[in-house]
């Protein structure tokens, strides 16, 4: 892990679990696995808090443990599972977009506590829900149940590993480390619980204002019961939102470049494989054009005829996302994820040269991604720009190491006169080090949100005690002159000083958030390249 990326987890765990968890983590990504004992000692915090702090990063997925081969416990912090909190909000959204609200609330629940049994995200969300709507209705525990099962089946939750059960009987000791284990057969497999309720409202402080005794009653038995799935926990199914996040930005390319039914032939591809496809596969599963054609949404009214001649469209097309396997039958089709995220991060790669160096220079770059290796004259020849200009803009991103040169000798002596100087562009490093950027940009984000923060906080910290005030005055039923002089305590330079703050303070989120959209597809890329390089040699 870089310089960089270590920053980034060490602010996200500051600003989300506190100081004595993000010393212990920013300890771990500095120094590897660490024992317990030499955790604390480092890090000069007792062991208690120690043991808590790392009870919060285990639970959250954001560390591991393992035994050492001498017979002592390390623990260890997943930097790439500390930087998903990063897209949290994008979760989120995904989540309210395809389920509506409970869905949000639901994945919410789960990102904000780790791991939760189902019971106790279907009460709270729909308790949570129930706060929220007016005239005394609340919303039913078999609702939010519903929203659970179709998000575990369309696999964006997920059973947490288990700890297997010893034999009865069975004299052997326990092992020193709980091993985990998952069952795939039963990770998506949703226990009946028949819950039966309603979601209530927080109860108020007086007398009067709760609920009669004997409804309050009624609605806490189901709290005060054991619940029926104790011991199952369900968490989020990152590698299933990251699938959701490809198939919409390849979606959202086919759509630019060609037309919307293109992209809903894609769409429809997808979401028939999204469930059967693993997350590392390269093709989708292989469709012919009349499962697609049954599939497809009967908005658009085409066609078997015109669906076979987009098809055909696609698989020519020379970004080459859809390809075509046999003949027979008409053929089989499926979406080349590998081809698509290549695709994606060479686009953006090639916007950033532009933003960069300008349209000439995106021109010369686009030239030697298509050519490989060019000398000097070709590229002023081939980019029709005059020499000098071309000279400057390659000798430009050369110095910023967008373009490499190789030098080839015709000779041993590698004279300058007997070489030739090809110019060439090393995409992978390329792309790592545009990531290495955005990393930086994230880090000068984070910090500067901070600072904004830091500057503000006597002035947030008045905010709050007054929205507190007005708040537990409206619940008492205060009149609206009581309510104005309240709002009154807050002066216009002070009103106006949170307006521009709230506003820096969104820019900076919405900046993160689009950071963050180039380091996934950045990121998805370099991990397709890698389980390319593992792959066996085919043969």
């Amino acid at each position: 892990m870089t310089h960089l990326e270590s920053q980034i987890c060490s602010h996200l765990l500051q600003a989300h679990y506190g100081q004595i968890v993000a010393n212990v983590g920013t300890h771990l990504v500095r120094n590897g696995c660490q024992p317990l004992r030499l955790i604390a000692s480092d890090t000069d915090t007792p062991v208690d808090q120690v043991k808590k702090a790392l009870c919060v990063l285990i639970h959250h997925n954001c560390a591991a443990y393992r035994l050492h081969k001498r017979g002592y416990v390390e623990y260890e912090l997943l930097g790439a599972n500390v930087q998903r909190i990063l897209r949290y909000p994008r979760y989120i959204y995904s989540a309210k977009t395809l389920y509506g609200d409970t869905g949000e609330l639901i994945v919410e629940e789960l990102l904000q506590n780790g791991k939760m049994s189902m019971s106790a995200v279907v009460k709270k969300v729909a308790d949570r829900l129930t706060e929220t709507m007016e005239d005394n209705r609340s919303v039913e525990y078999s609702e939010a149940s519903d929203t659970f099962v179709r998000l575990v089946e369309t696999h964006f939750l997920q059973k947490c590993e288990t700890v297997p059960e010893l034999p009865p009987g069975d004299g052997s000791r326990p092992p020193p480390v709980p091993t985990l284990v998952s069952d795939e057969k039963e990770m998506y497999t949703v226990p009946n619980l028949g819950l039966i309720g309603q979601g209530k409202r927080r109860r108020q402080p007086s007398g009067d204002g709760g609920e009669p005794r004997s409804k309050r009653s009624k609605h806490d038995r189901w709290d005060q019961e054991s619940p029926p799935d104790d011991g199952i926990y369900w968490q989020v199914n990152f590698d299933r939102f990251h699938q959701h996040f490809r198939d919409q930005a390849i979606i959202a390319a086919v759509s630019s470049k060609l037309d919307q039914t293109s992209s809903e032939i894609v769409r429809t591809m997808l979401r028939l494989s999204e469930v059967t496809t693993s997350s590392n596969s390269s093709h989708t599963q292989p469709l012919s054009s009349n499962e697609i054609f049954r599939a497809f949404p009967s908005g658009y009214n085409i066609s078997k005829q015109v669906l076979d001649q987009y098809l055909t469209l696609l698989s020519d097309d020379p970004m080459e996302f859809v390809g075509k396997t046999g003949e027979s039958g008409g053929g089989m089709f499926v979406i080349n994820l590998h081809r698509a995220l290549a695709s994606l991060a060479c686009a953006t790669v090639e916007s950033v040269v532009q933003e960069r160096f300008g349209s000439r220079s995106a021109r010369i770059f686009r030239l030697l991604l298509r050519k490989r290796h060019l000398e000097q004259k070709q590229v002023e020849d081939f980019a029709m720009i005059p020499a000098k200009e071309a000279k400057e803009m390659m000798y430009r991103m050369l110095s910023e190491n967008f373009i490499s040169l190789q030098e080839i000798p015709k000779t041993p002596d590698h004279a300058p006169s007997r070489t030739f100087y090809l110019y060439t562009v090393n995409f992978q490093a390329t792309v790592r080090m545009i990531l290495q950027r955005c990393y930086k940009t994230v880090v000068n984000l984070i910090t500067r949100r901070e600072h904004e923060t830091r500057e503000n906080k006597r002035l947030l910290e008045k905010s709050q005690r007054i929205e507190a005030i007005m708040a537990s005055m409206q619940a008492t039923g205060a009149e609206e002159v009581q309510l104005q002089e309240i709002e009154e305590m807050i002066t216009a330079p002070e009103q106006q000083q949170l307006e521009t703050l709230k506003h820096n303070v969104n820019m900076l989120d919405s900046s993160e958030n689009q950071v963050d959209e180039t380091i996934f597809v950045l990121e998805s890329y370099i991990a397709t390249t890698r389980i390319e390089k593992e792959a066996p040699p085919k043969r």
